[in-house]
């Protein structure tokens, strides 16, 4: 035991010099990522924010336009995510940005800020890629429509988007005529989610499903 001790000492003894210097860089860097957190990347999410605003508003008033745009006084979602796509508001930029394109009919760039958008809460993260499923169906691109329908639908398994998630999976699917896996998405809302607005009428869609050739 004391010569393992005494092995130990004479290695610090010996590396004194470059312990020293191991532990300056990594103090440094640890001050760094904490100068840049505090004093860049925070102030920058709160300018962010608040360029935003507008942007929002006029995205809730239906103004997509001058929403993505913005005006001589205002950013819209674009310059916000130009300047900072990287913060969180700039993230959620490009949500709102991919909405409002897909709202104007501009499907290849509501497809393109959607894809890019990455949400981790309960409703945006499943709105975000079935609105952008909804972008693909408008291209004719059906099967990447289904393929990110059911994306959709199993990354929140809540009453509100997963039930029209698989209810749109099932209508693209019949627009392939693959009317098995229509009927398994309508029989999926009819069996799981009857609190759900698409139960409603799920039994015509499935008959529907069950009387296509």
């Amino acid at each position: 035991m004391g010569s393992v001790i005494t092995r130990s000492e004479e290695f610090i003894q010996k590396n004194q010099k470059t312990i020293i210097i191991c532990i300056v860089a990594i103090l440094v860097v640890v001050l760094a990522i904490f100068g840049l957190r505090k004093w860049y990347f925070q102030p920058r999410e709160v300018r962010a924010a608040e360029e935003m605003f507008a942007a929002e508003q006029w995205f809730a008033q239906g103004d997509y336009e001058k929403a993505l745009n913005g005006d001589d006084t205002f950013r819209g979602f674009m310059s916000v995510i130009d300047s900072y796509g990287c913060t969180k508001a700039g993230n959620l930029a490009k949500y709102y940005a991919g909405i409002a394109n897909l709202r104007l009919g501009n499907y290849d760039e509501a497809a393109k800020w959607l894809g890019k958008y990455s949400g981790k809460d309960t409703f945006t993260k499943p709105i975000a890629i079935m609105a952008q499923g909804d972008a693909e169906m408008e291209l004719g691109n059906t099967d990447k429509a289904v393929s990110l329908y059911l994306k959709a639908a199993k990354a929140n398994d809540n009453y509100i988007t997963a039930p029209s998630a698989y209810f749109k999976a099932g209508l693209a699917y019949l627009v392939l005529g693959n009317n098995a896996e229509a009927l398994n998405c309508f029989n999926t809302v009819k069996r799981n989610y009857p609190e759900s607005t698409e139960w409603q009428e799920i039994d015509k869609y499935i008959g529907l499903a069950e009387n296509a050739e």
